[in-house]
């Protein structure tokens, strides 16, 4: 289980401190240590949390407190979604053991991959969803499916030590394939958005958040490499030129 990449839990606004130390425990269990959270509902420090991990902040660090998600996840290469619900979304969607089975190669490269949860009542919205990569999806009693954020936790933990310990230990070099980390992603595709603007593009100011939800998917769901990122970027300035030139 020795991989130079990283592996990052991501609460996304949770609820209860006893789900945070839950979430800290499982993750002292087997061996994750980052763990990063979005507007906790209760603020952080958080007694109950520290209670209820009983000494996990002794073993891994206390976490990193975000407001908002794009500042989480900005240095990640790769994000996978947890949600219980199906969604209208066209992406990979795969079980736990399945998702630590298609991280691997980017762990085993330096790359960095973060397993995203939504909040206790709600689960991921919709605009978190899409700018994740994937989707897991635990196989549950379809008439009892809803798993606690800490249980949830603990399983993609648990899978994460399970499917890792047998994994090849020897690396797969990935090269120019790396995925491009989530600031640069965002960075082209608020400049593609500014640019689709100008354009003219959006033909309905109604319509305009659901095309740039669409536009956004079609992207994340490439796993798009930092070098294609920068090659787009130059299709997006030859365009651009060609357009004002006209």
């Amino acid at each position: 289980m020795h991989f130079s990449g990283q592996v990052s839990i991501i609460l996304i606004r949770p609820q209860m401190g006893e789900n945070i130390g839950a979430a800290a425990r499982a993750m002292a269990n087997f061996g994750l240590k980052d763990l990063r959270i979005v507007s906790p509902r209760d603020g952080w420090p958080n007694q109950k949390a520290i209670d209820m991990a009983s000494g996990a902040f002794e073993v891994i660090p206390e976490p990193i407190i975000f407001e908002n998600f794009s500042d989480a996840v900005k240095d990640l290469n790769k994000l996978y979604a947890t949600t219980a619900r199906p969604r209208d979304m066209v992406k990979p969607v795969y079980t736990p053991d399945a998702a630590i089975e298609d991280a691997l190669p980017l762990l085993q490269s330096d790359g960095k991959v973060g397993f995203v949860f939504g909040p206790e009542r709600t689960g991921l919205e919709n605009d978190d969803l899409s700018r994740c990569h994937a989707i897991i999806n635990v196989p549950t009693n379809p008439d009892f499916s809803s798993l606690n954020l800490g249980q949830c936790v603990l399983l993609m933990a648990h899978a994460f030590s399970r499917v890792s310990i047998k994994a090849d230990s020897k690396a797969t070099p990935m090269g120019d394939s790396m995925p491009v980390s989530q600031d640069k992603l965002d960075e082209f595709l608020g400049r593609l958005e500014s640019e689709l603007e100008e354009a003219e593009f959006f033909k309905s100011d109604a319509i305009k958040p659901s095309m740039v939800k669409n536009i956004r998917n079609l992207f994340i769901r490439n796993d798009l490499s930092d070098q294609e990122v920068k090659t787009l970027h130059g299709m997006v300035t030859a365009l651009a030129k060609k357009r004002k030139a006209s």
